[in-house]
């Protein structure tokens, strides 16, 4: 699974290396919800990731709510945070 993480990682350096700690919390995430996870990271919202990766909204706000629980972030703008950190990127 941790090829499935470091594919989601972008490839361009970063100003602050990615925080392996929080990297580990993002390690048993799908990849569907890594994939999620860094369309919320975008910006997208549940209507655009859904039409970006062909599901519906429902499915998209349930694969958003997955990850967030998984990790353990309250709401989505704690998931990016903790994403950023991780080194996700769009």
């Amino acid at each position: 699974m941790q090829s499935a993480l470091w594919s989601a990682m972008s490839a361009t350096p970063h100003a602050v290396p990615p925080d392996p700690d929080k990297a580990k919390l993002f390690e048993g995430l799908t990849p569907r919800e890594l994939e999620v996870v860094r369309l919320v990271v975008e910006g997208l919202d549940n209507a655009e990731i859904g039409r970006r990766v062909f599901i519906s909204p429902f499915t998209a706000k349930t694969h958003v709510n997955r990850a967030m629980a998984k990790v353990g972030a309250r709401d989505r703008a704690q998931l990016v945070s903790l994403a950023v950190q991780a080194g996700i990127r769009p």
